[in-house]
């Protein structure tokens, strides 16, 4: 990467003085993050306890993004919220988002929160939701979101890991013409929990519609919960650095999610790092971000990053083509915003619906366009900045994971005048993600740990922390240590869990998971959690899945199961199992296919060869399988595939 750092030099300048470089963004960015002391050490490691970053320091997020911003942007509009499928918008300034977030901070402290304790927010985009969150991160409570479209049962795994005080949520939500009962969700999924949580319900019912069923003593309309607090106290509680700010429970490898700490300093160091580097993110902007704050990206550049950066974002809650195919293109040019944050899933939906609906639209506003999520195609690459946008901004993707809270890996499009250096842009290469920013140290290894040369593929390590890195998982560092830390020649290196290569400039290129996780639009399902939820049907005995391409969604999931004895199989049974898994997960879970075999591809340990089930779908060749318990179940898998190919089940 010499070639690539001796142009860039803010990288080298990072390798050689990691602390000075640390403690120099810190005093640069201070109108962006409010220090109520500032840290005595920059980084502190003691393997295998939590590293901490920036100790001794006292911060809160909640406050660097509200109370903060108050003295400049008191009159400026936070969020802009729309729901064009209600036809809804409305509008919130920083000093109305300071009013609403004191009221619930008191009225989360007259309930009993306090710091330390958990809430749950099961809620789509909303400013009720922000507000929720942002008041948690200001009385030192922690945070946890489900994404709105999870089932029951996710929900309730979630409820277990993290416990919950309060679950918040809404009577209902729409999508795509359909009434989700977030509510009526709650309730099963509580019936399925042994934890006993209080639920507080925002009323979103729009004419007719009924209102849930509200348990006494349980639930309470918001507005009653806001009441408890009316005289209560929403004093800020500044905490250590290192204090837990939020859990965001991912999925995995196996079947229980895992649940990713982002603390209160770490955390706000490194999404305002990314914003300066990757996004070149002032206060004069305005963000349209397609996510959701069910995921980390909606975390960091929905809630926290805009309102610490002091932007506009428009806080968009529905599905961008619907009800109308130019939604997308119609949403900039009438609240012009200045950068686009989307996925190459979203992308690819607009690449297929036409670039003529962007034409007729006025998207002069638009500044640049960042991807994240998973791989943006170069094609996808191309008809973006080429055909949607006629070349007149770049198109920018970069990588990160919900374990690492920001960009790890991008390009560099611009540092503003208070930041450490200036440089000049990048060339962007379609298809790769970029190159590490300053703290990330990478490094691309073959299976037995030993770094591979350039060009050559293999799974992607970092080789230290960094600010924005998880410390641990929520109660259980243990299992932190044991899943994502490997020792390599000696020195642990945090393992990512994909496939990559670097070429000869520096840049990282990307191939998808590593490990056992599918990535559908955007959402990482686990595939052990699949086959779990398959495994609980009667008819089955055995199951293995994998993700695979999918020209939408990036990737879908392709099925084969072994029945047990007094089944048959049929193409009812079929269906029937694939309903059974979206019980679990809900509509995420999109099949490319499920067939029907007599045995799985093992090895003689037991572990089903879910690198020969993918290959064998992609084509590619399958390696060594020296160590498969029988190889005739190869050849049957690769009989199923050929059938799922001509006839695919889908949504």
């Amino acid at each position: 990467m010499e070639k690539l750092y001796n142009k860039y030099e803010v990288y080298n300048r990072w390798l050689q003085d990691s602390d000075g470089y640390w403690q120099e963004f810190i005093e640069k960015t201070a109108g962006y993050i409010y220090w109520a002391k500032k840290p005595e050490k920059i980084f502190e490691w003691n393997p295998p306890n939590p590293f901490k970053w920036f100790v001794g320091g006292y911060t809160n997020a909640g406050y660097s993004a509200v109370d903060y911003k108050l003295g400049r942007f008191g009159d400026k509009t936070a969020y802009i919220y729309i729901n064009p499928e209600a036809s809804v918008e409305r509008r919130i300034t920083y000093g109305e988002l300071y009013q609403l977030v004191c009221r619930i901070s008191a009225a989360l402290r007259a309930f009993g929160v306090k710091k330390g304790d958990t809430i749950l927010v099961y809620m789509p985009n909303s400013i009720e939701a922000v507000a929720v969150l942002l008041a948690a991160a200001r009385i030192g409570a922690v945070s946890s979101t489900v994404f709105a479209g999870f089932s029951p049962k996710a929900v309730a795994d979630r409820i277990e890991l993290v416990e919950p005080k309060i679950i918040f949520t809404q009577d209902y939500s729409l999508r795509r013409g359909r009434r989700i009962a977030l509510k009526e969700n709650i309730d099963e999924a509580l019936k399925l929990s042994t934890w006993r949580p209080q639920a507080v319900v925002v009323k979103r019912a729009l004419g007719e519609e009924k209102e849930p069923p509200m348990e006494r003593g349980r639930d309470m309309w918001l507005e009653e919960f806001l009441e408890m607090g009316k005289h209560g106290n929403c004093t800020p509680e500044f905490v250590e650095s290192n204090e837990p700010l939020f859990v965001l429970p991912t999925s995995g490898t196996t079947a229980k999610p895992k649940p990713v700490v982002h603390v209160h300093g770490g955390y706000q160091v490194w999404i305002v790092h990314g914003a300066l580097l990757v996004y070149g993110l002032s206060s004069d902007d305005v963000i349209f971000n397609t996510s959701d704050i069910g995921w980390i990206v909606g975390q960091s550049y929905i809630v926290f990053a805009p309102t610490i950066m002091g932007t506009t974002s428009i806080l968009f809650d529905g599905a961008i083509d619907y009800p109308k195919p130019d939604l997308f293109w119609e949403i900039i040019e009438k609240y012009k915003p200045t950068l686009i944050w989307t996925s190459p899933t979203a992308a690819r939906m607009l690449m297929r619906l036409g670039v003529s609906h962007a034409r007729r639209h006025d998207l002069s506003s638009v500044k640049r366009v960042v991807t994240a999520g998973e791989v943006l195609n170069p094609e996808v690459w191309r008809w973006l900045y080429e055909e949607a946008f006629q070349k007149n901004v770049p198109v920018i993707d970069h990588w990160w994971q919900t374990e690492l809270g920001g960009p790890a890996i991008g390009y560099y499009y611009a540092l503003v005048k208070d930041m450490p250096v200036g440089l000049e842009f990048m060339e962007i290469k379609p298809g790769s993600a970029g190159v590490p920013l300053p703290g990330v140290e990478v490094e691309v290894v073959d299976e037995r740990g030993n770094a591979v040369s350039a060009g050559q593929k293999g799974t992607l390590v970092l080789k230290r922390p960094f600010p924005g890195m998880t410390p641990t998982l929520w109660k259980d560092h243990k299992r932190y240590m044991a899943e994502y830390w490997e020792r390599y020649e000696g020195k642990l290196v945090y393992y990512t869990g994909d496939a990559a290569y670097i070429d000869d400039e520096g840049y990282v290129w990307f191939g998808g998971r590593a490990d056992e996780v599918i990535k559908i639009a955007g959402h990482r399902i686990g595939t052990i959690e699949v086959e779990s939820a398959l495994l609980t049907h009667p008819a089955v005995a055995e199951a293995a899945v994998v993700g695979v391409p999918d020209p939408i969604r990036g990737e879908a999931i392709a099925a084969f199961v072994v029945l047990k004895p007094s089944w048959r199989p049929t193409e009812e049974l079929r269906k029937e199992l694939i309903e059974h898994v979206r019980k679990t997960f809900g509509p995420i879970a999109v099949f490319a296919g499920l067939e029907f075999v007599n045995m799985l591809p093992k090895t003689r340990s037991g572990k089903i060869m879910r690198r020969v089930l993918k290959r064998l779908w992609t084509g590619e060749p399958i390696g060594d399988i020296s160590t498969i318990e029988d190889e005739a179940s190869v050849e049957e898998i690769r009989e199923a595939i050929s059938r799922l190919k001509v006839v695919k089940v889908s949504e």
